[in-house]
């Protein structure tokens, strides 16, 4: 029996147990037809494969060492400069979240950059912020980058080369807003305290052949996904199955079933089918009204804005299914536009992605506290300005 489960469940294990739960109470009773169950149920299902396997892919890529070395060299780079390091870290956050997903950044690099931090003598919260919002602002580019750009593939009917295209400058330009406020609120002199830091050693693994598999997977995953016509599922899979095989016959003790995401892979079957069933009950007339029908720059607008604030009342994942319903078949624009609203948006509330549920964890597991009203004033800013830009620079070049 493993320790988290002799310790007690999660709060969030029971969330999503309540979830699926009540998802198949719903089948169960009528209130959600069989069809649009069966219909979320099927467009789920690789949509899990890739949630599993890129989590394993990125929780050994961890094990290998592979970001403590790069955090290192960054913060190596960095020189003992602040305003070097700050550009080092926005970068390594953005490039962890746009390759491995958002939940990636928050799972694995929350953990290495606070590491930092303890070692060289950094802030704490400075990195820990940059984390948690780069993981939610820097998910537009491809659809790895987000679990709602996999969901969005279908409708918006662009291959990763051809998104990322379509979203660089929105990318762009929701980074930089990050950035800007990052660096008023917790990263300029008068908030983080320090003048310089002291850049740690250079970085040594404990098994370099281990550390080469990792890397090459993980490189080799991209360049599929971007170069090649493979499916997400099946290209994580694949680098997957290669990371797993070299930990077999290297290191087989780190091979555990607490390796795959059991707690995702149950609560997001529940949430799909909880909000297929709010949404054939009410919900899709309310968001249509507010959505409209305008696929100009005021539509795009709407349905930004909606999509962000429905995600930090609820979930931007059942934000995304109940707004992409309200939106016209035709409206490209403003389907593009609810993808920024439910990926930058989110950055208010604890909740409001599981990026930053999972990003809460890791900070009260390593003891950083993040005091709760300044989260939520700081983001409340940064979620209206980068939504705000992105959408704004989608309507423009586009």
């Amino acid at each position: 029996m493993s320790a988290g489960v002799r310790q007690g469940l999660h709060p969030l294990d029971w969330l999503a147990a309540g979830l699926l739960a009540a998802g198949l109470l719903s089948v169960a009773t009528g209130l959600l037809p069989t069809a649009p169950a069966g219909d979320a149920m099927e467009r789920i299902g690789p949509l899990l494969v890739f949630l599993g396997s890129v989590i394993v892919l990125a929780e050994l890529t961890g094990k290998a060492q592979v970001f403590d070395v790069v955090a290192t060299w960054v913060a190596r780079a960095g020189r003992g400069n602040y305003l070097l390091l700050f550009g080092l870290c926005v970068l390594f956050a953005s490039v962890t979240t746009i390759t491995l997903n958002l939940d990636t950044t928050a799972v694995l690099l929350t953990p290495v950059m606070l590491a930092l931090a303890t070692r060289v003598g950094i802030a704490a919260v400075p990195l820990a912020m940059t984390t948690v919002w780069l993981a939610n602002t820097a998910s537009l580019l491809l659809p790895v980058s987000n679990l709602t750009n996999l969901l969005a593939a279908d409708r918006v009917a662009l291959s990763p080369a051809e998104m990322a295209v379509t979203m660089w400058a929105p990318q762009l330009a929701s980074i930089a807003v990050t950035m800007a406020c990052l660096w008023a609120f917790y990263w300029r002199r008068g908030r983080r305290g320090e003048v310089r830091y002291t850049p740690p050693p250079a970085p040594k693994t404990d098994d370099p052949v281990l550390f080469r598999v990792c890397a090459l997977a993980c490189t080799g995953f991209l360049l599929a996904i971007l170069l090649a016509d493979v499916p997400l599922w099946s290209a994580s899979l694949t680098a997957a199955l290669i990371v797993v095989v070299a930990f077999a016959l290297r290191s087989r003790a780190d091979l555990r079933l607490s390796l795959m995401p059991w707690r995702l892979l149950v609560l997001v079957p529940g949430m799909f089918l909880v909000v297929e069933t709010v949404n054939s009950n009410g919900l899709h007339a309310l968001l249509t009204a507010a959505i409209g029908s305008d696929n100009g720059i005021v539509g795009m607008l709407r349905s930004a804005g909606v999509g962000a604030g429905v995600s930090n009342v609820l979930n931007n994942l059942p934000a995304y299914m109940a707004g992409e319903a309200a939106v016209p078949e035709a409206n490209h624009q403003q389907l593009l536009a609810l993808l920024i609203g439910v990926n930058v948006g989110p950055v208010v509330t604890p909740w409001a992605s599981l990026a930053t549920l999972l990003w809460f964890e890791r900070c009260r597991w390593h003891g950083t506290s993040i005091d709760l009203g300044r989260f939520l004033g700081t983001g409340l800013v940064l979620a209206v300005s980068a939504t705000l830009a992105a959408t704004t620079t989608l309507a423009l070049v586009a």
